[in-house]
């Protein structure tokens, strides 16, 4: 297959992040690495989304911790970048929604057709906050001029993106895109196909098998009409989970399963052991986390003396 004829893939990761770790990076990587090694996609981007404040999660820091912490995590990246929409909503927002609102926002912003646009978003337009202008935040890198057509896409939208939904550490307000943002027609690349997948571990997939906890109706967007690449903790059965659920069995298809040889340290490391770490001093804490996101945990006093 050509690059004009593959999937083009924007990962979106959503979660607490609180904080994020090694682990959530090595998710990014190992789902770009397998999706690649399949011949039909080329991922193009990833996008992590910190869940909103009154998710109500014990030992959840504030958002403007959380959302720099992962842009430090992320800052020698040049396809990973952090987004601030879901935390500046008035409230909690479904992962239904999210998606939905990152669909819609590239439509507006690229002009591509993306393959999972059939369902009319119930996801409001957001308008830009008035009395603060913002600088470009993302760094576009001189090496995107010489990657394939869809590298620059996700170059150019990042420029443009950068301005409106990345942060950087110390800001705490975010620029959002308007309705009317586009990049320009020199910009439009109608001939490439352009998904967002859903990018999780095999807990949340397992969550889907848990009566009750999320809507049918949601479950059938995020599957059917998304879907999903999910990277696996050490000994999960998938295949186990994914026939316990009507939804996910009848959208097999639609899930994608990392499947990796080799037992990665990675697939292990969890917010929780990290929060667990940081509060008895271990040190084996620089496993888990970056240290860049040790030094600002540190600096701010962050789940230290935490009980969640």
């Amino acid at each position: 297959m050509t690059d004009n004829t593959k999937t083009h893939v924007i990962l979106l990761s959503c979660g607490s992040f609180n904080p994020i770790t090694k682990g959530h990076i090595h998710m990014f990587e190992k789902a770009r690495e397998y999706l690649h090694k399949t011949g039909k996609f080329i991922v193009i981007g990833g996008i992590i989304s910190p869940v909103h404040d009154s998710y109500g999660k014990p030992g959840l820091v504030p958002s403007r911790h959380r959302l720099t912490m992962c842009q430090l995590a992320v800052q020698s990246s040049d396809w990973i970048r952090v987004d601030p929409w879901e935390c500046y909503q008035d409230t909690w927002q479904t992962t239904c929604s999210v998606l939905e609102h990152h669909r819609d926002l590239m439509k507006r912003v690229t002009g591509c057709i993306l393959s999972n646009v059939n369902t009319p978003s119930t996801t409001p337009v957001i308008g830009q906050p008035q009395n603060e202008t913002q600088t470009a935040i993302y760094q576009n890198h001189n090496t995107m001029n010489n990657k394939p057509t869809a590298i620059k896409l996700w170059g150019k939208m990042s420029e443009s993106l950068g301005k409106i939904c990345c942060v950087r550490p110390h800001i705490d307000r975010f620029t959002f895109v308007d309705e009317n943002a586009n990049l320009g027609t020199a910009m439009r690349y109608e001939e490439i196909e352009l998904r967002i997948l859903l990018l999780c571990g095999s807990d949340l997939l397992e969550s889907f098998c848990i009566p009750g906890l999320w809507k049918d109706s949601d479950m059938e967007v995020i599957v059917g009409d998304f879907g999903i690449v999910v990277v696996p903790r050490d000994g999960v059965d998938t295949e186990r989970i994914m026939n316990h659920s009507s939804v996910l069995r009848k959208n097999k298809d639609n899930i994608t399963v990392v499947k990796d040889d080799a037992n990665h340290p990675m697939s292990i490391v969890s917010s929780t052991k990290s929060r667990l770490a940081l509060q008895h001093g271990d040190g084996h804490v620089v496993d888990y986390l970056n240290q860049t996101v040790i030094d600002y945990i540190l600096q701010s006093q962050l789940y230290i003396n935490a009980s969640g």
